[in-house]
């Protein structure tokens, strides 16, 4: 196996057949050229050698697996969407709205007092806005089981709200 130092000096010689494989891959020039960069700078971070065949091979891999490990760093991050225009914010502060303030506070009171696992369940699925599905893996358990804790946990929540309704206890 004949290996060689990769030569800092001769990486420019690359540059246009790689920036043609990144555009490729990515599809728009802009992100062809910041994976050409981002390979370049993962190459020259420490020394690096290649076997006889070439630099070329060496650096069309090395582009590829930036290209995927970026494709994987993206996956993992949460989808960003605009807000429609017909949206209403939110309107966060509560001198304006003392009632729904209060009423937001006992809520989340009578939601920390249940039991940690309708508690799970309850914050999963109507607070963070989890799917079922979702809120089971996250949680370790069947998603049928998610849904019979959510019931569970309205149903105390609710009871505590209004004393006079039927059904679960305070």
């Amino acid at each position: 196996m004949d290996d060689r130092p990769l030569d800092p000096e001769t990486l420019g010689d690359h540059v246009d057949r790689l920036y043609r494989a990144a555009w490729a891959l990515c599809g728009s020039r802009e992100d062809a050229e910041d994976l050409v960069q981002e390979t370049f700078a993962r190459v020259l971070a420490k020394p690096r050698r290649v076997h006889a065949s070439g630099e070329l091979p060496y650096l069309l891999v090395t582009l590829r697996h930036t290209f995927l490990s970026g494709r994987r760093a993206a996956a993992r991050r949460p989808a960003t969407a605009p807000i429609p225009e017909e949206a209403e914010p939110v309107d966060h502060r509560t001198a304006l709205r003392p009632d729904a303030a209060v009423a937001a506070h006992e809520v989340f009171a009578h939601i920390a007092a249940l039991p940690p696992n309708f508690r799970d369940a309850l914050v999963a699925v109507d607070v963070a806005g989890l799917s079922y599905g979702e809120a089971g893996d996250l949680l370790g358990v069947p998603e049928a089981t998610v849904a019979s804790r959510l019931h569970r946990a309205r149903a105390h929540v609710a009871a505590r709200m209004d004393p006079d309704r039927t059904g679960v206890s305070g």
